[in-house]
This record gives structure tokens, C-alpha cells and sequence, in this order.
């Protein structure tokens, strides 16, 4: 008997573990990524416990671990430096079972690849249209360098895919959140003591994450219209740091100018009303894109492999009603994190002082009472299991 084949569209973290996921159920699968070569964006990527419990049910985990650094749950100071919460790492390995790991982009997608056939990822190749099939008809991808026949078609492009809209033509699909992230991986410096985590300001927040070896993870965010550029990114991210606390602007201005990226923040405000039609699933940003004030992006893609991959296994013929089980499961948890993560970013991305002077407070009180009401804000999100028998 023949494997079943899945198409996978896009080569991202959401569409390698989905590979990965279905290749150690047995199923033949073909990643298509429109990049002429296979080359993550070098930025930083935290996992919080939930994700990585994903990971361990790939067996993938422990070589994640092995090239992260380890962070809390929540660091977070005001823009003048003075802090309003902060955790432990030990504080959360204690309560959530790991600590978050902080590492590479690419070393994830290392991680990945190296788990799975190399015949698996076809760069250079647009999917150009898909046609979902039904219990008696295959789905069938067109791309632009011929055509494919799938038992299962995985949707993985991200927040603006270009298959969602023709799935489901009547969905407002993805929306700008109102802001941008800056992001940059910098030299760690020799005579700085650094204390990790993130600030708080009027109308954005910057944050300072650890990395292995001799680099750390940063980033900013600011309330600005959708699409613009400045001809010096790195220059404009230091002009607007210039007024926060240090070593913020000096950890910019440590940066290579090409090392810092600019990218604008969508999220799907609406949901989905499936998470899958016919022989096509869709996961990660493609099915449910969500401001990254939560940390949770990532670590939902790859939940969503799992699941995926779990619900599935069986019959090929009865695949549709299969995925139909994949969203019950998914949809509504991945919905309440979208806009619990919007909620999160209307607050931290807020210029108005009476308000950010209220958050403030807020999140002081909770920083005074932590660990407690933390761990009651973050436990349905962390401690997520994955499916038994994964």
C-alpha cells in the first residue's frame, strides 16, 4: 500500500514541524517554499513549556533545549528602567514545569530539517492554487513548477497567506494590529551587566532576550502606519530609543545595519470558521496570526502540527471528517489566544499616559502578588499537553 502524501505549503517553523509530524506517522511529504534558497530570518524565538512539551513529542525537545538559553515567564520594567514584575527562571521551571528556551530562528529550523528526509523541501516553488478535494477526490496543488496530488494538503504560509482567501472567500482574513516590530541578534556586551526581559513605554515596548554563546535577542515595537520603511531602519530604532533606558539604544547601535529587520504585525481578529476544508488544513499564522505579546505564535503552529498529525492517523478515506476533529480541537483555544494577545497589545502599544500610567500600576500589583495571579493568567496557556499516545 502506497504512503499517503502531504503537500505542505510554506517552509516555515508552523510547516517543517507539520512536516515532521506527519513523515514520523508515515505519511510521504513534500514542503513547497516559494524562497528561491532555504533561508530563515536570523531573529530570535522564545518557546515557553507548552511548546516545548510539543517538541519532546517529536523528540525534538531536548536538541532545542541544548541550543537555547533559558528565560523567565515575565520580566517587565518601565521605560525609565524601573521594574514592575519579574519572575525566576527557577521560579518557572518550578510552576510550569520548564523555563522559556530562547534561541536562533534557524538553529529551530535546524532542529527540524535534520529530523527529516532531504528530499522533503522544494525551494523555489509557488503554490499558485488548491483544490481542496472531498472523501473521494485527492486535493490538488498547482504551482508554478507543475502540479501535485495530495491525500492532505497543509496550509503554513503565514499571516497573509495566499490560499487562505480562496478557501474561505467571505473571511476579512488578516488585519494590521497598528504596529511594527524591529528586530535584531547583537554581540552581548563584555562589561554590561544585561538583565533580561521587557520594558514598557508610551505607545511600544523593547525587549532584551538571552541567546547561547556571545549574542542576545532584541527588539522593538512602534505605532505606526502599515507598510512604511525607514532608509535607515537601525538609525530610525535608535532615534526612538533614545529616551529609554540603557543599555536599549546601545544594544541598537551595536547592531550591523543589515541585521535589523522591520516587519509589520497582522493578526486574524476574526476567526476562522474551520480550521481545515476538505483535504486542506491550515495552521500557524495562516489559520490564526496573533500579536506577539503572549510569546505564543510559534508554540501554536507547532501544537497545531501535533495535533494535526495526531488526528489523522488513520484511514486516508475518512480524512475530511479527521480534520473536522483537528478543528474542534485547535479553534477555540487558538481563537481565545488571538485576542487575549490583542488585548495584551492594545495596552502595551498605548500612548495615552492615563492609561499606560494604569497598566502600569496593574501590572505592579501583580508583580507584589506573583506568583500567583501569573501563574493563574498563564496556566491555560502553558500547560498544554499534547494529545496521548504523540
Amino acid at each position: 500500500m502506497a504512503e499517503p502524501h502531504a503537500v505542505i505549503v510554506g517552509g516555515g517553523i508552523g510547516g517543517l514541524t507539520a512536516a515532521l509530524a506527519l513523515d514520523r506517522r508515515g505519511w510521504a511529504v513534500t514542503v513547497c517554499e516559494r524562497a528561491p534558497v532555504f533561508d530563515p530570518p536570523d531573529v530570535g524565538l522564545a518557546l515557553p513549556p507548552n511548546g516545548l512539551r510539543a517538541l519532546d513529542a517529536l523528540s525534538a525537545g531536548d536538541d532545542v533545549r541544548k541550543r537555547s538559553a533559558v528565560h523567565d515567564v515575565a520580566s517587565i520594567r518601565r521605560k525609565d528602567g524601573r521594574w514592575i514584575l519579574r519572575t525566576g527562571v527557577e521560579e518557572t521551571r518550578r510552576r510550569f514545569g520548564d523555563a522559556v528556551c530562547v534561541l536562533r530562528n534557524v538553529d529551530l529550523a535546524d532542529v527540524l530539517l535534520e529530523r527529516l528526509p532531504g528530499s522533503v523541501l522544494h525551494t523555489a516553488t509557488t503554490v499558485t492554487n488548491v483544490e481542496p478535494g472531498d472523501t473521494r477526490r485527492p486535493a490538488r496543488v498547482l504551482t508554478d513548477v507543475g502540479e501535485l496530488s495530495a491525500d492532505l494538503v497543509v496550509v503554513a504560509d503565514g499571516a497573509r497567506s495566499t490560499v487562505r482567501p480562496e478557501l474561505f472567500l467571505e473571511h476579512p482574513g488578516a488585519v494590521y494590529a497598528g504596529f511594527t516590530c524591529w528586530r535584531a541578534i547583537v554581540p552581548r556586551p563584555p562589561d554590561y551587566p544585561l538583565e533580561y526581559g521587557e520594558s514598557w513605554g508610551k505607545g511600544g515596548v523593547a525587549g532584551v532576550l538571552p541567546l547561547s554563546g556571545d549574542e542576545v535577542y532584541c527588539y522593538a515595537t512602534g505605532n505606526v502606519p502599515a507598510g512604511g520603511s525607514a532608509q535607515d531602519e537601525r538609525s530610525e530604532l535608535i532615534r526612538r530609543m533614545d529616551d529609554w533606558h540603557p543599555p536599549l539604544a546601545e544594544l541598537f547601535e551595536a547592531a550591523r545595519p543589515e541585521a535589523v529587520t522591520r516587519m509589520d504585525v497582522w493578526h486574524i481578529d476574526t476567526p476562522l470558521p474551520a480550521l481545515h476544508k476538505g483535504r486542506v488544513a491550515l495552521l500557524g499564522d495562516a489559520a490564526h496570526a496573533m500579536t506577539p505579546n503572549l510569546v505564543q505564535g510559534a508554540c501554536q503552529a507547532i501544537e497545531d502540527a501535533v495535533v494535526l498529525a495526531h488526528h489523522i492517523d488513520g484511514s486516508v478515506a475518512y480524512l475530511p471528517t479527521a480534520l473536522r476533529s483537528y478543528t474542534d480541537a485547535r479553534l477555540s483555544r487558538t481563537s481565545a489566544l488571538v485576542q487575549r494577545s490583542a488585548q495584551l497589545a492594545e495596552a502595551v502599544q498605548n500612548d495615552s499616559p492615563v492609561v499606560t500610567t494604569l497598566r502600569d500600576t496593574a501590572a505592579g500589583v501583580v508583580g507584589r502578588l506573583a506568583p500567583t495571579l501569573l501563574a493563574r493568567y498563564t496556566r491555560p496557556i502553558d500547560d498544554w499537553q499534547p494529545p496521548a499516545g504523540m
